[in-house]
């Protein structure tokens, strides 16, 4: 994986929404509706629905928060024409990167990276700042005219 450095976020941006959820697969589905309340009538709203699915399955599988009392959190940040997803894990001794799969490999696993490294505008994985995991973040961008109503929903959670 490249790693790449976040862009500022155009526009004015709303308030950071933040939810916590149990490192449980189950816990997967409400990652992704808390996602998608977030994004309201985003013409991008299936592509972070996707995206969250795959970054938060890969905290559950391959970081401590799938481990007994294991958590994660995802935040979602939204400015006109722009939102990034973050996925804050309890880490592992792994570095998340894309595998480039041959698009014709019928394995189960090990596209979720490539799938985020496809379709995300930008994305990129640091140690946490507080040094207790790691976060895995993407950003994706639209044109304001494509969104229904002009805009993207403000976070109310």
């Amino acid at each position: 994986m490249e790693e790449r450095q976040p862009p500022s976020a155009p526009g004015a941006r709303g308030p950071l929404a933040r939810r916590r959820f149990p490192g449980l697969a189950s816990q997967i589905q409400h990652a992704r509706r808390f996602v998608e309340r977030m994004l309201g009538p985003s013409p991008e709203l299936t592509t972070a629905t996707l995206l969250t699915s795959e970054v938060a399955t890969n905290a559950v599988t391959h970081s401590a928060s799938g481990m007994p009392g294991g958590k994660f959190e995802v935040t979602v940040d939204l400015a006109a024409g722009w939102a990034r997803v973050e996925v804050r894990d309890l880490g592992s001794p792994e570095h998340p990167q894309a595998q480039h799969r041959d698009p014709y490999d019928t394995s189960e696993h090990g596209r979720g990276l490539d799938l985020v490294d496809a379709l995300a505008a930008t994305w990129g994985s640091e140690p946490r700042p507080d040094g207790l995991g790691r976060l895995v973040w993407f950003e994706l961008v639209w044109h304001e005219e494509d969104a229904p109503g002009g805009a993207p929903a403000s976070p109310t959670e």
